[in-house]
């Protein structure tokens, strides 16, 4: 499984981007330098954020200018503490952090905390700042903020002068007393310190998007108290309509016009910094990268290839303006001869086009990372179940379940209401969109999703669908039809299910229930031994040569069931068994004209044809 957190590893091609912006950072030579990092949710600003500060680490010059990162989400803070308050305390105890082996810097730096304390308390107003702005401990705040020396002492009684006089002096307030002249202060006194310490303070703020709009408008608010210090940089990673959205909450009832939403993130931002979208080229080698990663971290495909893949998959996404697009045989090369990764990148190249032009994932690597680990998840289920399904057709069923939701539940209820899970109309559909022919019924829909996905390998119209319904019970539950069987029908469905050979018992047993529970319990039983049904003994196509025995009028639902084989399971074993009966041979005959037939089957087929003639 991929999991869902931010990354320095590039899939992407963010490197020449991160590297453009570091580069950016470093030429301002000190002067303040705001960058906002606009994108959708999942659109990967974390990760290029992350990739920022793994560039502007490796341009830290020592005694000259190093950089000192801080990361705020205020995502975190959100109800528990104000991000005003959060983004202060911070800073100041990263100035801390830096000065606390210098000389002389390490005062300066205790400083600057009480006054960041200070802009801390008026904030929460009331007792605490009626205590602060006048200098007269006012209730129980007030009393805790003289007792810890928040107040000049000249303005409490002589008595608890004597008392306080260790705590006097802790924080001596900018005059005259006002909150403008605290915050000039306090961005003076940050400036100094900065610059002695010759150090460039970068601010990521991170995960606005996740904000309720109150919380998001009170970060870029306590911003701008920041802002604009020499020797400061902001990246700001946020989505541009989650901010505008955040805008006219805050200012409902105003009839702020757009344009103003805009201009209220624009004021805060001087360089704003779009994330690539991703297109075709760009999912193709995201999905394949993804792919090898996995087999690489279960041991099934070596390091050094994966290496390698990664750097030729980055040089062509670089190139691509060249014209060196992201083909099949590209990724194929990638692979290294291994015919299992070869597979996956058909499956990344097939999917990669479908997922970057629907408008729900619309190219967004979360969404496409997502949708990896529901598919795998899915194969990790299908085994101990006893259902047997490639990787290709699981991929298949979930895109349609993920971009053409109305399709899938269409494509649902015709499943359940088949007796052998297959879908006539579903075949029907992938044979006129693969000879470009017009879509009718449910398919008939002005979605250019459905032909492309009707065209994807494999093909799913000669395939029992029940097993990735079942496996899809994550997104909707699923019913396979009424159960119409008596309590007769259902011991003969066992019965079939578990019969190995022919016996008198389950003859009475088919002859008691009669012909329509017969016909139910077979459709039940063929379902029931689906998963382990090998195509290669007498067993596996028992229950249809004794139903037919029984009951003639169930020769066509039995020839249609043989019919499902899959040409190149079929064993030699059931050959002589169907033979013998009558019903069977057009279905042998088809078997034995198919090309992928296995050439013993083919064999034994005719030669048994000989023994009749």
């Amino acid at each position: 499984m991929w999991h869902d957190n931010e990354t320095t590893v590039d899939y992407l091609n963010f490197g020449i981007v991160a590297d453009a912006c570091a580069k950016l950072l470093q030429q301002t030579s000190g002067e303040p330098i705001s960058v906002g990092i606009s994108g959708g949710w999942g659109a990967g600003k974390s990760s290029l954020v992350k990739m920022v500060g793994e560039r502007l680490e490796g341009l830290n010059k020592p005694g000259d200018n190093s950089y000192v990162f801080v990361t705020f989400n205020p995502w975190l803070y959100q109800d528990f503490d104000s991000a005003r308050s959060a983004l202060l305390q911070l800073v100041g105890d990263k100035i801390l952090e830096e000065a606390s082996d210098r000389e002389g810097l390490r005062d300066k730096a205790v400083r600057l905390l009480k006054r960041i304390n200070v802009l801390r308390v008026v904030q929460l107003g009331g007792e605490a700042a009626a205590t602060y702005l006048t200098g007269v401990p006012i209730g129980t705040i007030g009393r805790a903020m003289k007792r810890f020396g928040l107040l000049d002492s000249d303005k409490s009684d002589e008595g608890d002068k004597k008392e306080d006089k260790k705590d006097d002096g802790l924080l001596k307030k900018a005059e005259p007393l006002s909150l403008p002249n605290e915050i000039h202060e306090f961005r003076l006194a940050l400036e100094a310190l900065l610059e002695e310490l010759k150090i460039t303070l970068v601010v990521f703020v991170d995960d606005l998007d996740r904000c309720l709009p109150k919380t998001a408008i009170s970060t870029l608010e306590s911003i701008r108290l920041l802002l604009f210090i020499k020797r400061t940089a902001f990246v700001i990673a946020a989505d541009n309509d989650f901010i505008k959205g955040a805008v006219r909450i805050h200012f409902a009832g105003t009839e702020i016009k757009d344009e103003v939403a805009t201009n209220y993130f624009d004021k805060l931002i001087q360089v704003p910094l779009h994330v690539p979208r991703l297109g075709v080229n760009e999912a193709k080698a995201y999905m394949a990268l993804l792919l090898l990663q996995r087999e690489c971290q279960d041991e099934k495909f070596a390091e050094d290839k994966f290496a390698a893949a990664k750097d030729a998959v980055s040089k062509r996404l670089r190139d691509a303006w060249r014209g060196d697009s992201v083909t099949l045989d590209f990724l194929e090369a990638q692979a290294a001869g291994n015919q299992d990764m070869v597979e996956l990148m058909r499956l990344a190249d097939g999917l990669a086009p479908l997922l970057t032009r629907s408008g729900a994932v619309d190219g967004n690597p979360r969404l496409m990372k997502r949708f990896l680990n529901t598919v795998f998840l899915r194969s990790s289920l299908a085994e101990p179940q006893g259902i047997k399904l490639d990787l290709q057709a699981l991929a298949k069923w979930h895109l349609v379940e993920r971009c053409a939701p109305t399709l899938a539940t269409a494509l649902a209820n015709l499943v359940t209401s088949e007796f052998d899970g297959r879908v006539e109309a579903l075949r029907v559909a992938e044979e006129r969109s693969k000879a470009g022919e017009p879509l009718t019924g449910i398919f008939g829909v002005d979605d250019p999703f459905i032909p492309q996905w009707l065209g994807l390998a494999p093909p799913l119209g000669e395939v029992d669908l029940r097993p990735l319904l079942h496996l899809s019970r994550d997104t909707a539950t699923r019913d396979f039809g009424p159960d119409e069987l008596t309590a007769v029908g259902r011991g003969l469905r066992d019965a079939l299910a578990e019969a190995t050979t022919r016996n008198h018992p389950l003859a009475t047993a088919i002859n008691n229930a009669g012909s329509v529970q017969a016909g139910l319990a077979l459709s039940r039983a063929w379902a029931l031994k689906s998963p382990k049904r090998g195509w290669k003994k007498a067993e596996d196509v028992l229950m249809l040569i004794e139903v037919a025995r029984a009951f003639p009028e169930h020769v066509e639902q039995a020839t249609r069931m043989l019919l499902t084989a899959p040409i190149s399971d079929i064993g030699v074993g059931i050959i002589p068994e169907l033979k013998a009966q009558a019903w069977a041979k057009d279905v042998l005959d088809k078997w034995s004209a198919h090309p992928d037939i296995d050439q013993k089957v083919k064999r034994a087929i005719d030669q048994q044809d000989k023994r009749n003639k």
